[in-house]
């Protein structure tokens, strides 16, 4: 059986992200204000745009220093810093799966794809938290069409087809969190009383334990999918 792994260059992309030194709104201290995207606000009036080069806080909200504008990407959710998933291959003789963090990954990811570029974001509406939510570009880039397309965010309110489309993708691909076991964002939010940056991984097994869902796909076919590269 040799289910998806998650390749060296990923793990070093979420290395860097854990060890990457704090300035700005590069990392976030604790995750407790951090709400599930929901029913959005009132559309702001007039509709904003934003741009400029900005610090990534995780795997779908952006900070801007000039202006000090909080901007999450607008239709689709990601894991939170502190939430692991669970690789679900078999390591040695250990019957406990080995943990993979879900969310220093999608903020690595997210890192990867804005770089030192500027980032333009036309905000039409906010998010219960009062941070705004907006469709976010880097070079003609939708951002969160391109964290679909890696498997480290999934679509969540209001999504545009494309998103779906690019999210069925990624889902049959084993793409990023798609290779794991991992626990709806909501659910997590919800249930988790750590929410930390320390949180240990055995904190997330237990909640899958006990899921009320799973968002992952199932893994009976594991012997018939194909073997996974890295992207």
């Amino acid at each position: 059986m040799k289910p998806a792994f998650v390749a060296p260059t990923v793990v070093a992309l979420a290395m860097t992200a854990l060890t990457y030194p704090v300035h700005s709104a590069d990392a976030l201290r604790d995750q407790r204000a951090s709400p599930a995207e929901s029913e959005p606000f009132p559309y702001a009036s007039p509709t904003m745009k934003i741009s400029g080069r900005t610090a990534v806080i995780d795997g779908r909200t952006l900070w801007f220093p000039r202006g000090q504008h909080k901007v999450r990407l607008a239709s689709i959710d990601a894991c939170e810093l502190p939430q692991w998933s669970y690789d679900p291959r078999r390591h040695g003789e250990s019957m406990t799966p080995k943990p993979v963090p879900c969310g220093p990954l999608a903020k690595a990811w997210l890192k990867r794809m804005v770089g030192s570029a500027q980032v333009s974001c036309i905000v039409q509406s906010y998010d219960t938290d009062g941070a705004r939510l907006g469709r976010c570009t880097v070079k003609g880039r939708d951002l969160a069409l391109e964290m679909l397309r890696v498997g480290w965010a999934r679509v969540g309110a209001f999504a545009p087809t494309e998103y779906m489309t690019l999210q069925n993708y990624a889902v049959s691909a084993r793409h990023g969190m798609w290779a794991t076991y991992v626990l709806d964002m909501r659910e997590w939010r919800a249930k988790a009383v750590d929410r930390t940056l320390s949180r240990r991984p055995i904190a997330d097994f237990n909640l899958l334990a006990e899921r009320e869902s799973e968002i992952a796909p199932p893994f009976e076919d594991a012997r018939r999918r194909p073997r996974r590269t890295d992207r």
